[in-house]
């Protein structure tokens, strides 16, 4: 399985993680709803910021992309809260827009959405 390029960084500042709680609900007549676990598996959503620090690393993130792991493909990504490397996508297949944070796209980033299950 491919990985996450080793000159690509997670930014930490303004990370977040999310998850739908995979469960059924049905609504009463009278009182509390029903609810009920509806998948074993939840979808985790870890929203990131990847960093690249030269032109060339975010011309060759984007052959990756198209190359290695096809768009929709999975890969591997340490996670930044366990440490645990595990299987990763692109929700949607979306990498976003790339932002220069210096002139030239010397220094630049991407923001994300990698999703994965727990």
């Amino acid at each position: 399985m491919a990985s996450l390029p080793a000159y690509v960084s997670l930014l930490h500042t303004g990370q977040s993680e999310s998850f739908d709680p995979a469960i059924i609900r049905s609504d009463m007549e009278r009182g509390l709803a029903k609810q009920r676990v509806g998948n074993s598996r939840v979808v985790r959503k870890l929203q990131v910021s990847l960093l690249f620090e030269t032109r060339e690393d975010a011309l060759a993130f984007e052959d990756w992309y198209f190359n290695t792991i096809k768009r929709v493909g999975f890969f591997d990504v340490k996670h930044p809260l366990t440490g645990a490397v595990m299987p990763m996508r692109f929700e949607n297949a979306n990498i976003g827009e790339l932002t220069p944070l210096t002139g030239g796209y010397h220094i630049a980033s991407r923001s994300v959405i990698l999703e994965y299950l727990r």
